[in-house]
């Protein structure tokens, strides 16, 4: 769960994206894994949601190295992926990695927490900034 106040507002990175109406310093804990906010999908349980459903919740959720899933309850299911972040995420937490400006979007490399994200290395998105 965020511990500073977000916003969900639209993203020059892609789509829409989670900012800060605060400024943060550098260090600063901006977000835990919460029981009862966040949740663990065991992966059989994704796998077995009817779609649209399945493939809407899967993309907003990151692959732990477990194999199991997990869906944040809160905007952070909305930060984008930054191969220069301004947050580092490790999956049960993130801090800032810089002094963060108020109304500035927040960004983490999503391969240092999503299993799926590490496997592929996201040359993908590489290509196409």
């Amino acid at each position: 769960m965020f511990r500073v106040p977000t916003y969900v507002a639209p993203s020059p990175i892609a789509g829409v994206g989670v900012f800060t109406s605060v400024s943060i310093p550098a260090g600063s804990l901006l977000w835990d894994f919460t029981e009862g906010v966040d949740l663990r999908l065991d992966p059989a349980v994704v796998a077995a949601l009817p779609e649209p459903l399945g493939s809407r919740i899967r993309m907003y959720c990151y692959e732990e190295p477990d194999g199991r899933f997990v869906l944040c309850g809160d905007n952070a299911k909305f930060m984008n992926h930054a191969f220069e972040p301004n947050c580092d995420d490790r999956g049960t937490h993130t801090v800032a990695l810089r002094d963060i400006d108020a109304d500035e979007e927040l960004t983490c490399d999503y391969r240092a927490f999503d299993a799926e994200s590490a496997r592929s290395g996201l040359e993908e998105w590489r290509r196409a900034v």
